[in-house]
């Protein structure tokens, strides 16, 4: 699950064969440690404090015992999601971690493959340290969910992504936000073009109108398009044309595509949420893993 599983990368997305660096860094949060060979439940299923299970049929909720039986508390101490429940560890991150990995088992997902995607979320590597300086944010700057999206305008899944990551925000006011990163594809003709177009609306104060617009057309990306895009936004077009060849502007998509590579990005979308790579097949559970991340602050 990634908008980018290590299992599953670039199962959904735009990919130009991008060379990367290789490099998530950690940061300062508490995670767990790496986890151990999986054991056996000590019982049978039992209801958890705070967490649904009413979806699950019998198999279903006998894997979920068994994973929040055996995977390590998202806090890091030395007991199970479902002892850190039941007990008076104090970690605020266990129910949502048990009620992620109940959702995954709803889903169909193996034992391993939950045991992959719990690791990517709360294991001790993963978490990219992202430069986000001068990227445009919408929502709340000081929200405590940050979502940091690399994408490329003429991408089609990029498109496709763009609408629930903007209802994610409106569902979520004051809790989540979105930062934008240009990550223009080679492959693609007139990214690059397009980036610089909603960096010189951003300009104007328009950089979000400018983005939907893009998207919303992004079969038609020629100049004469772009500057049909940014009339129909009021902008001032002789300072627009002026700002659209501003080498400044340029540089400031070539170093947020830069500061994609260093983190490994190599296809688009590449979403994070607070850091971790979102799988791709997750994007249409956005609402429920952001709101698995709000309840853990």
């Amino acid at each position: 699950m990634t908008l980018a599983l290590i299992v599953a990368a670039g199962l959904m997305g735009c990919s130009g064969g991008e060379s990367t660096a290789t490099a998530a860094t950690t940061t300062g949060q508490t995670v767990v440690p790496e986890t151990p060979p999986e054991r056996a439940p000590a019982s049978e299923p039992q209801e958890l404090a705070g967490v649904d299970t009413s979806e699950l049929d019998s198999e279903a909720r006998q894997i979920w015992w068994s994973q929040v039986s055996d995977l390590t508390s998202p806090c890091g101490e030395p007991v199970s999601v479902a002892e850190c429940i039941t007990t008076t560890v104090a970690c605020r991150s266990c129910v949502p971690a048990a009620r992620y990995v109940a959702r995954l088992a709803a889903g169909g997902a193996e034992r391993d493959e939950i045991r992959e995607y719990f690791r990517m979320r709360y294991g001790r590597e993963g978490v990219a340290d992202i430069n986000i300086d001068d990227a445009p944010v919408r929502g709340a700057v000081m929200a405590p969910v940050t979502i940091v999206e690399f994408s490329d305008f003429e991408c089609p899944f990029c498109a496709r992504a763009h609408r629930p990551l903007g209802r994610a925000v409106e569902e979520f006011p004051g809790q989540v936000r979105l930062v934008f990163r240009h990550f223009p594809l080679s492959m693609h003709e007139h990214a690059a073009s397009a980036a610089v177009a909603a960096e010189a609306a951003g300009a104007q104060g328009k950089f979000w109108e400018m983005h939907d617009l893009l998207f919303e057309n992004q079969t038609s990306l020629e100049p004469t398009d772009i500057a049909r895009y940014a009339q129909s936004l009021g902008l001032d077009m002789n300072r627009f044309r002026t700002d659209f060849e501003d080498a400044e502007l340029r540089a400031r998509v070539d170093r947020s595509r830069a500061e994609g590579q260093r983190v490994g990005v190599n296809s688009t979308p590449t979403i994070y949420v607070n850091g971790r790579e979102l799988p791709a097949s997750q994007l249409d559970e956005l609402v429920d893993y952001l709101r698995e991340e709000i309840a853990a602050r």
